[in-house]
């Protein structure tokens, strides 16, 4: 159904009073409200927060998706993630909605594609089945196909979901997950083009494009490739910035593949308290003789580790937490090779100290023009000697 069409004639859709502002292919435009009743939208599956819950459910059901045909059943599917993944918030929208009714009007497609508004819509269908008056969605309507028009809607989507607000509350798992997608799988759009649409820098997506490569490929590792919702479980958006950060340093690609399956045995085991902190320590170890001789010791234990790894299609976050966590040898035989290398590059460190004082010592002395000396009074030159 198109709502602007047959849901308007039939009275499911009704133009209100109110307007709003929005920006759309760079020009603002003024656009109708309408109400429109409940059980004609349905959340974007093309959204990368709810890509992301969906490979959750593709996991548990054995890579099935949800049917859109069914727009109750697909949407009662989706509210479910939306509510667990923040129950605080969903509880306070919904009791700002019984207070003052809607206040923000949504955004959707002329087919009832959600492009915002699926918090205020989940809380709405909530009060609906208390009383029939919350039984609409306040929203303009865009006349748009998903398949004709699928970079603007994008560019549209991303620019709301990163506003102030909205990016608060965005893990950063779905942002690796949406930027992966759009950039690198569908090349829906540019580095550049997502940078201005989300207001930030180019730099810092393009940084995040290879953390995102970084969460792939961490994915294929532990044998559960595009299951985001296992790298959300697990948190490990940190430590692969870390590891980033890590392969950038002068090493050949061999060490680089040893470096990323080090990194990626201890995020399994979740070798310390903070895996951030963990991967600092392996880049102090990095800058000195030892990362070698620590690669060779950490190899042979990330084998036993991998082969504790479920088959492909039965790897969750369960198995992970549950069967190969719980191997807490394996977990301290990590932390005691990691640690003894850190202190001996402490150590070695400690040493140079004096020897690097010297050189610098040494290297400011040598910069001090004699001539300047020769035009200082007596005074001058008696302070240069207290000193």
């Amino acid at each position: 159904m198109n709502l602007l069409d047959e849901g308007v004639k039939n009275g499911a859709v009704i133009k209100t009073s109110l307007a709003k502002k929005f920006s759309i292919d760079g020009t603002t435009q003024v656009f109708p409200v309408y109400r429109i009743r409940l059980d004609l939208l349905y959340f974007n599956n093309q959204n990368n927060r709810i890509s992301t819950w969906l490979s959750q459910y593709r996991s548990e059901h054995n890579g099935e998706l949800p049917s859109i045909e069914d727009k109750e059943a697909y949407n009662s599917i989706i509210e479910d993630y939306i509510i667990k993944s923040n129950p605080e918030a969903i509880k306070r929208t919904e009791t700002n909605i019984e207070l003052v009714e809607q206040r923000e009007a949504g955004v959707v497609l002329a087919d009832g594609r959600i492009i915002d508004g699926n918090r205020r819509f989940t809380c709405l269908r909530h009060l609906a089945k208390k009383s029939e008056k919350y039984n609409a969605f306040e929203a303009i309507i865009l006349d748009r196909d998903i398949e004709k028009s699928a970079k603007q809607i994008k560019l549209l989507e991303l620019a709301i979901q990163h506003g102030e607000e909205s990016r608060v509350d965005y893990n950063p798992i779905e942002e690796l997950v949406g930027i992966y997608h759009d950039i690198e799988e569908t090349k829906l759009v540019t580095a550049e083009e997502y940078a201005r649409s989300c207001n930030i820098n180019v730099k810092e997506v393009k940084q995040s494009l290879d953390n995102a490569r970084l969460l792939n490929e961490f994915l294929e590792y532990i044998n559960a490739p595009g299951q985001y919702y296992i790298a959300r479980d697990l948190d490990i958006v940190s430590s692969l910035d870390a590891l980033n950060n890590l392969l950038k340093k002068s090493m050949d690609d061999e060490t680089k593949e040893k470096a990323k399956i080090c990194v990626f045995t201890n995020i399994i085991m979740h070798t310390g308290a903070d895996l951030r902190a963990f991967v600092r320590n392996i880049n102090k170890v990095a800058n000195s003789e030892y990362f070698d001789e620590y690669i060779q010791e950490q190899l042979p234990i990330a084998e036993k580790v991998a082969n504790l790894l479920p088959v492909f299609g039965e790897s969750n976050t369960e198995t992970i937490t549950e069967n190969i966590r719980s191997h807490s040898d394996i977990r301290v035989d990590l932390e005691d090779s990691l640690e003894k290398n850190l202190y001996k590059a402490k150590k070695k460190e400690t040493r140079n100290i004096p020897a690097k004082n010297i050189a610098k010592a040494k290297e400011l002395l040598e910069d001090i023009d004699i001539n300047i000396l020769k035009k200082l009074d007596s005074f001058e030159l008696e302070d240069i000697k207290k000193s």
